[in-house]
């Protein structure tokens, strides 16, 4: 029996993010370049796409290149690059007829042209589309994004729009690049590695957090539905204690 079945679609996660993790270490294994492992990998986010599309899950985000992935050999970069552009120009009709809408976040101007010019048209013939939204995290860290929210807000203080006492929690997320999307309800981090490598770290505050050994390129509908499915077996308390959960519902 497939996962799906055994999911409750009464409580499904509104947003899935997941660190995509492994693609190099898939091409190790088969004594292959790491860019196969990353050709692999984006047969990968199709699937996890898919999954999240059939499941009815709102948003999914996809860690796809962080800002530290630009310290990597230029040869490697330039090919993810490049295999960035050919998957959005081949991949972007199946979003459309399948409903789904893409959306972006990062520090996007550090992209190359052609890169950029393929997500722009990706977005725009995208958007729209009314099913699952896919978020793309691309040049993307956690620190970047609340250094330039705080940047942000310091900034209007000093024109005058806001006073220190308006700061609070809303207004920082209404800064962030994540503006109108939902917090996580769990992050999902394929490989092994037991962390978050800087990925939404504001709003994971309270997500759940399931790690996998699964290489990303072995990543499929199953095991989105694996992960859906142990979300939905915890008790989610937010601070609060089981009693007054219970008490809630």
């Amino acid at each position: 029996m497939s996962y799906i079945d055994q999911i409750d679609k009464t409580r499904l996660p509104k947003h899935i993010a997941v660190i995509m993790d492994g693609n190099g270490r898939w091409a190790k294994q088969r004594n292959l370049d790491r860019t196969f492992g990353h050709k692999e990998g984006v047969s990968a986010v199709r699937r996890a796409i898919e999954g999240a599309s059939r499941a009815e899950i709102p948003y999914l985000t996809l860690y796809t290149f962080s800002t530290e992935n630009w310290k990597r050999p230029e040869e490697e970069v330039n090919a993810l690059m490049a295999l960035m552009i050919q998957a959005v120009a081949n991949e972007t009709p199946e979003l459309v007829k399948n409903n789904i809408r893409v959306k972006v976040i990062g520090d996007i101007d550090r992209l190359p042209v052609a890169t950029k010019e393929a997500l722009d048209h990706c977005l725009q013939t995208t958007s729209v589309c009314t099913g699952t939204t896919v978020i793309l995290a691309l040049s993307y860290s956690s620190k970047w994004e609340i250094t330039k929210a705080l940047k942000d807000i310091v900034h209007d203080v000093g024109l005058g729009k806001l006073t220190d006492k308006e700061i609070n929690e809303e207004l920082i997320e209404s800064h962030l690049s994540t503006k109108g999307i939902p917090n996580p309800d769990i992050l999902v981090r394929t490989g092994g590695e037991l962390r978050v490598s800087n990925f939404l770290l504001w709003q994971i505050a309270y997500s759940e957090l399931y790690f996998t050994e699964e290489l990303w390129p072995d990543f499929n509908e199953e095991s989105l539905y694996r992960a859906i499915v142990d979300y939905q077996s915890r008790e989610r308390r937010f601070g609060k204690t089981s009693e007054q959960i219970s008490k809630k519902s």
